[in-house]
């Protein structure tokens, strides 16, 4: 799963998804859960629009803002049926992550080493994401919220070996996790095709796209 991921600024989005210039208001570069950050989604006129949330869905159905569980990342395997994100899937709420790069912790030496992960054409990442907005019932208060989308990835050369493995489950059996890249070809499909066409961009990153190492 990944906590922490560092975002790239307002400009760097701006040219490498080409839209247009938007006012949003400033966000941190380094990111934790529940911090504001930056997603990519489809407006009503079918551009995309630069929107700025909390990382950590908010289900429609909460009562609050503030959940007692952590949604930063969804298992896409799990989000057709799992409460927290079943309504923003079947809505195809499907949303980019802008990212310069992403941590994640390496056990291979008998204790956490975290790795951070560029792509080796020095080009943001954009990661896959389910998103919603939630209104306060009380208020009317709008909150935009967005979640991260995870694969298996206990066969990819270099994912496999990120995490703390389980020694009673056997190399192939860990369900290590991945982020999901979505490639610049891949964005339309991804945002605007229907369950069925996106189904298949559900893997981990290109090993020949990644350049990483103990951060």
């Amino acid at each position: 799963m990944c906590t922490r991921y560092i975002s790239p600024d307002q400009a760097a989005i701006e040219c490498a998804w080409e839209i247009g210039r938007h006012n949003q208001y400033r966000w941190a570069r380094d990111l934790f859960p529940r911090a504001q950050g930056p997603f990519l989604r489809l407006g009503e006129d079918r551009e995309l629009n630069l929107v700025v949330g909390t990382w950590g869905l908010i289900p429609s159905w909460s009562k609050t803002s503030i959940l007692k569980y952590a949604t930063v990342n969804c298992r896409s395997e799990e989000a057709a049926d799992k409460p927290s994100f079943r309504d923003a899937w079947r809505r195809s709420q499907r949303c980019i992550i802008p990212a310069q790069s992403f941590d994640e912790p390496c056990w291979e030496s008998g204790k956490n080493v975290w790795w951070r992960f560029h792509r080796v054409d020095g080009q943001p990442w954009g990661l896959a994401g389910l998103w919603n907005t939630w209104i306060d019932q009380h208020s009317g208060e709008l909150i935009e919220s967005y979640t991260m989308l995870t694969v298996n990835a206990d066969t990819h050369p270099l994912m496999k070996r990120m995490h703390k493995p389980d020694p009673k489950l056997p190399p192939d059996q860990q369900d290590k996790r991945s982020v999901v890249a979505i490639e610049s070809r891949d964005v339309e499909r991804w945002l605007c095709g229907d369950l069925g066409e996106v189904r298949d961009l559900l893997v981990p990153p290109n090993p020949t796209l990644i350049q990483a190492g103990p951060a």
